[in-house]
């Protein structure tokens, strides 16, 4: 990310990171990260302003990347996303609660060290 050989793992968790202060910024509360269940992994939940709850996929790509970060999320990728966010919300009885995916894509800035794009209800069942 700043011109270093850096592990995608690491690169995913700074894009993370600066996700998780935007969101902050725009208004969210941070609840959760990493979220690992027998559905798959749920990057950030949080509430926004509404109390709605939000599940956050974020996606990362380098300045050289073909694709954009918001493009990258195959049809694969949000069926297991979806069956992580069910099982999360079965597992903790929140059957009724009011929730939606959202996508931030990061990528390197121009005038700014990062261009964020939040795209909300990006994966809908």
């Amino acid at each position: 990310m700043d011109g270093k050989q850096i592990t995608r793992k690491a690169a995913g968790d700074h894009a993370e990171g600066v996700a998780a202060r935007y969101l902050a910024s725009k208004g969210v509360q941070i609840l959760e990260r990493n979220v690992f269940n027998r559905g798959g992994e749920i990057d950030l939940i949080g509430r926004d302003s509404g109390g709605c709850l939000v599940f956050f996929e974020v996606r990362y790509r380098g300045a050289g990347s073909f694709s954009g970060a918001a493009e990258s999320i195959t049809a694969v990728k949000q069926k297991r996303l979806m069956n992580a966010v069910q099982f999360y919300l079965h597992r903790r009885k929140l059957w009724d609660t009011d929730c939606r995916i959202d996508v931030v894509a990061v990528a390197p800035g121009v005038r700014k060290k990062y261009r964020i794009q939040w795209i909300k209800n990006a994966i809908q069942a």
